[in-house]
């Protein structure tokens, strides 16, 4: 076990649970059904005659060994108990930093609900409660519904990462935005559910 993991985060019908082999034939329905929808912001590889993409269960091995070590939390997004997205706490690191960042999806039958941003505020609060003091939100500056969960927390715009990941088949532009754990009174839920800032 390592710092803050695992761990369960609830609010209302709206949970984060580790990400386990048996979501599976979930994962993979939820998945290919937004498969069109999701594939302008989905990570791709440069080479992909070298890096073949890992099937469910070797992402899920590869997740869980790296939250052994305390560099990710790989959660799934659940409503109702149902499962509806995928979250993860990446980059994690100490020592002076302190940091990481979050990425997230969401099934488009759920989208607009509030689901997306309430995890996000779960999982960052959760990050600070257990010492980290910056957490980054990075997108394409084309994924307006992403930029409005940052901006609807109060996450603050940093500026554009140029070329900054591989993403739908091309090197793409990404803006960020972060929030530091100074920066919250109450926590990132309270100001969520107590009304957006923007």
């Amino acid at each position: 076990m390592t710092l803050g993991w695992p761990v369960e985060l609830t609010f209302g019908d709206i949970g984060l649970r580790p990400i386990k082999q048996r979501d599976a034939r979930e994962w993979r329905t939820v998945r290919a059904r937004n498969a069109d929808w999701l594939r302008p912001w989905e990570a791709t590889t440069p080479d992909p005659s070298r890096d073949v993409p890992p099937t469910y269960g070797v992402m899920v091995r590869r997740l869980r060994s790296e939250a052994a070590d305390g560099r990710v939390m790989p959660f799934v997004i659940t409503y109702a108990g149902r499962l509806v997205g995928q979250l993860t706490v990446g980059s994690i690191t100490w020592g002076s930093l302190r940091g990481a960042h979050i990425g997230y999806w969401i099934d488009r039958e759920f989208a607009g609900r509030g689901i997306t941003p309430t995890a996000v505020a779960l999982v960052t609060d959760h990050c600070f409660s257990i010492g980290l003091h910056r957490i980054e939100i990075n997108v394409r500056p084309e994924n307006v519904a992403s930029r409005r969960v940052a901006e609807k927390l109060g996450f603050r715009f940093e500026g554009l990462r140029p070329s900054y990941l591989h993403i739908d088949g091309a090197w793409r532009d990404h803006v960020v935005y972060a929030l530091t754990a100074e920066e919250i009174s109450g926590g990132v839920l309270n100001r969520w559910i107590e009304g957006p800032t923007t």
